[in-house]
């Protein structure tokens, strides 16, 4: 397997291979021209968002900055709002559906470092996947770590650090991040 084969299947890998690392750079250079790209030329950040993402929907808006690891790993329906400073390390699939909206700096992880130590001296990494479903709102600030689903309809609140896995209907907020009601 290739090491781009192992992150996308949650194994470990090492990040410093050199077809990721040039990925890496690939998608540095889309984030500078997108990120410099000016707000009164909204057709070409929307061209160049679909050169960069592995699938844009209709009618999205990423306020710069934003950033990613790789964006080929980055799925995103229709009508999705991200505002500024938003970071996704889509070293996994993160999938996002309809009517999305991201607060400031909601920080999106799939990447994680193995625990044991001798194993983390090695430089390999893992990643998990990421899935939100649609009409989700997730305040600003908010941390939603590896492997984590969150459910349709659900409103995460800011500064939440989520941790597990959100179901569909729901408010959740805190550190780590828990459900506090259904709607």
């Amino acid at each position: 397997m290739t090491e781009k084969q192992k992150m996308l299947a949650g194994e470990l890998y090492l990040a410093a291979d050199r077809d990721l690392t040039n990925a890496r750079i690939n998608s540095g250079n889309f984030a500078s021209l997108y990120n410099s790209t000016p707000e009164t030329q909204p057709e070409q950040r929307y061209e160049i968002l679909g050169r960069w993402l592995g699938k844009i929907g209709a009618q999205i808006e990423i306020e710069p900055p934003f950033y990613c690891d790789y964006g080929t790993n980055l799925f995103v329906g229709d009508k999705f709002y991200a505002n500024i400073g938003c970071t996704i390390l889509d070293c996994n699939l993160v999938e996002i559906g309809d009517n999305v909206l991201l607060g400031p700096y909601v920080q999106i992880y799939t990447a994680y470092h193995p625990v044991d130590p001798d194993l983390r001296l090695t430089g390999k990494e893992l990643a998990a996947p990421i899935g939100i479903g649609d009409n989700v709102w997730i305040g600003g600030g908010a941390i939603i770590c590896p492997g984590v689903t969150i459910g349709s309809n659900t409103t995460i609140g800011a500064g939440s650090v989520v941790v597990k896995d959100i179901p569909r209907n729901s408010i959740a907020v805190g550190n780590p991040c828990k459900v506090i009601r259904e709607v």
